[in-house]
């Protein structure tokens, strides 16, 4: 497999919530979207975005309540809504298959990539430390994918010492979060974030291209039992 394959993987067990759209013809090939249920430990659910080929599914009934297993990568671009350009993240799917049996882990993410922005550190109100960071994931035809990540607790304080430009690999899940934004004095709006919750994380040396690893790195959610992490 191409190292720019290596770099970013993710796989997800869940159910198929929407219907199929189709969304670009790209040399000959139709791309459909929907949209993935993945359940937590806890009650919550992670509602993510997928994008796949119609190649990968033309011997394949899926509807809604399908539950399915996928492989692929995290990827990004830019739309332009409302005025605006956003970040979309996407789930491009290389492999699917229908779910007889659900594992003990069913949302794994793997990501090597650059800090593209200096991390943010804060607490939150409730005393949690929490680090934001923008990784720059390298793929094919000189592109990139750029992915909102959010470190816990120790992982957080690693990250303060971190760089644009460092090299870091993480190890988590890719979840959603609901959040209201104020538009005006009497009305907010609720919009839908996507990131990867960290679990694990290490620096890559430069020089010899070894990992040094936070070894005391905590759990992105404390109710997260033990994950077997791609690599």
């Amino acid at each position: 497999m191409d190292n720019l394959m290596l770099n970013n993987k993710i796989y997800l067990e869940g159910e198929v919530i929407s219907e199929l759209q189709f969304s670009h013809e790209m040399y000959g090939e139709g791309f459909y979207t929907f949209y993935f249920e993945v359940p937590r430990l806890s009650s919550t659910k992670d509602k993510l975005f997928v994008t796949i080929s119609e190649r990968l599914i033309s011997e394949m009934e899926i509807k809604v309540g399908s539950q399915l297993i996928v492989e692929g990568q995290l990827r990004s671009y830019n739309k332009f809504i409302n005025g605006a350009n956003r970040l979309i993240l996407t789930v491009f799917v290389r492999n699917i298959a229908f779910c007889e049996e659900k594992s003990r882990n069913p949302n794994q993410i793997f990501l090597d990539g650059f800090i593209c922005k200096q991390p943010i550190y804060r607490t939150t109100p409730f005393g949690r430390e929490i680090s934001d960071m923008l990784l720059a994931v390298n793929r094919s035809y000189n592109k990139s994918d750029y992915i909102p990540t959010i470190a816990w607790g120790r992982n957080s304080r690693f990250c303060k010492n971190l760089e644009v430009g460092d090299n870091i690999r993480v190890w988590g899940r890719l979840q959603s979060r609901e959040y209201q934004k104020r538009i005006s004095d009497t009305e907010v709006m609720k919009k839908m974030a996507y990131e990867v919750s960290i679990s694990k994380m290490e620096k890559v040396n430069k020089e010899s291209d070894d990992p040094k690893t936070d070894e005391t790195c905590e759990k992105a959610d404390g109710k997260n039992q033990d994950e077997k992490q791609i690599s």
